[in-house]
């Protein structure tokens, strides 16, 4: 599970993303863009990994968006963490996103977070049907 986290072609593959970078080390980078040109992306999500722990922990910080528009029209201090339980018939992963601002400007992104993190799941069972480990 924890490789499918900090592997751009996993990456991509399960979250729909066009580019991927990952520098799976403390202080490195987890990057992530959506759309058809690469000079023009749609999305860009970038992280800074603060804590690195393979293959049960990662915690992602000074996290910065933008999109066409540019920027979200508020100031956050989104962290995002994944941890991964090991189970007996397999495992289980937590992703756990805080820091998100009070701001009514900042609801329509957390709903879109909100929508945008089950659809993520669902695309990470599909990625584990279409490749058995």
């Amino acid at each position: 599970m924890f490789n499918i986290l900090v592997t751009p072609s996993a990456i991509r593959e399960w979250w729909g993303a066009s580019k991927v970078i990952v520098v799976p080390k403390p202080d490195g980078v987890w990057i992530a863009s959506w759309g058809e040109d690469e000079n023009d992306s749609d999305y860009i999500t970038s992280y800074k990994i603060v804590e690195i722990e393979p293959p049960e922990r990662m915690l992602l910080d000074d996290f910065k968006y933008f999109d066409k528009q540019g920027t979200p029209p508020f100031e956050a201090n989104l962290t995002t963490e994944f941890a991964v339980d090991p189970r007996h018939d397999g495992c289980s992963l937590r992703i756990t996103q805080d820091g998100f601002p009070l701001d009514k400007k900042a609801d329509e992104f957390f709903d879109a977070c909100v929508i945008g993190w089950k659809n993520t799941f669902d695309c990470i069972r599909k990625y584990f049907f279409d490749h058995p480990q």
